[in-house]
């Protein structure tokens, strides 16, 4: 099902009343930070500016793949703001931003060393009080700065709370984790297994759970954090693939080679991709949760390697720029042609 075409007249932010109504009803809403990601290498003096922010990201991915999807966001009253807005909507994500007079659209600047970035941040947060979600809404995604920066955050995680108990929605969390702005391990840990322990599915990477947890291994971590409440957690290890566990059994799956440009945006396409190939198997919504639980090896192998080739076409190419259907469509029609005239199989794909 895909989104219908952004509509070109409304190119201002929409200002919202305290109580944000749910004007525009899709399937996925995702709940967080857009922001401007200015990239450049380390010790340059030059810096491209690319509209990011982990929400925003996972947002224009999921449009992008075809599913109807709603940002609610907070975005300053500026250029930088209208440019992430127009980026958004032209991939046909509906925007909705909190009123953020008087606050300039946040920065996060990425430095890049070998593709590998890291990042400084110039950010403001905050949201206004949130609606419930409307009944149609299937999934509600949140995490990053979003769920961690005050004031915005106890908003945010008032609507998990309240998505939690009513139990229509499945709930998705990436925590994101920047421990610039995070400062304590130990303080940290304890709102991020909060939100773990209402979310249905979890993604994180390794790097982050080495930060909570650097005396044990990413494995011991994701399955500590199944037994808090998720029904999945998906663990991305960059060039070691990625690792998965629900109830019943946990896999690894191999890295998709690339040539590698950058990782900006990697870990958020990773979670669109992974949303939206649930969604195609039927396991999106809060009445689908017994089947999360119920999944079998095949099916959970096929939803974590799409969502791996969507990030590793994202790290193909500089910054968060996640893939279209059409792409990725195509791509896996190259890979079939090639395993059938050499019948090789389906292993790992070409080099992108």
């Amino acid at each position: 099902m895909r989104s219908s075409p952004p509509d070109r007249t409304a190119s201002r932010v929409s200002l919202l009343p305290v109580l944000l109504a749910w004007v525009v009803i899709c399937m996925f809403v995702v709940v967080g930070e857009a922001l401007v990601d200015l990239v450049g290498q380390r010790g340059g003096r030059t810096f491209v500016a690319h509209p990011g922010g982990s929400p925003a990201n996972v947002a224009l991915g999921l449009a992008r793949l075809g599913a109807p999807v709603t940002l609610m966001t907070h975005l300053g009253q500026d250029g930088l703001g209208q440019m992430v807005l127009e980026h958004l909507q032209a991939s046909g994500v509906r925007v909705s931003a909190a009123p953020a007079q008087g606050m300039s659209t946040s920065l996060a600047i990425a430095t890049l060393a070998a593709g590998i970035a890291s990042y400084d941040f110039r950010i403001e947060w905050d949201m206004p009080a949130l609606a419930p979600l409307p009944i149609e809404t299937r999934c509600l995604h949140t995490g990053s700065l979003a769920t961690a920066l005050a004031p915005g955050n106890a908003n945010v995680i008032d609507l998990v709370e309240r998505e939690h108990k009513r139990g229509r929605v499945t709930i998705s969390y990436d925590p994101n984790i920047r421990p610039a702005l995070l400062g304590d391990a130990t303080q940290a840990r304890r709102g991020i297994e909060r939100l773990v322990a209402l979310s249905d599915v979890v993604k994180v990477s390794d790097e982050d759970l080495r930060w909570l947890y650097p005396d044990q291994s990413a494995e011991i971590g994701a399955q500590d954090w199944l037994r808090l409440g998720p029904t999945l957690v998906v663990v991305t290890r960059g060039g070691m693939g990625v690792y998965a566990v629900c109830a019943g059994f946990d896999l690894h799956r191999p890295a998709v080679p690339i040539d590698l440009v950058d990782t900006v945006g990697a870990g958020d396409s990773f979670t669109s991709g992974l949303l939206e190939a649930m969604y195609r198997a039927d396991l999106i919504g809060g009445s689908r949760r017994k089947a999360i639980v119920a999944i079998d090896e095949s099916t959970l192998a096929s939803v974590v390697d799409a969502a791996a080739l969507a990030a590793a076409i994202t790290c193909s190419r500089p910054g968060a720029d996640p893939p279209t259907r059409a792409e990725v469509d195509a791509l896996l029609a190259g890979r079939d042609c090639a395993s059938d005239s050499t019948g090789a199989g389906h292993g790992y794909l070409p080099t992108i």
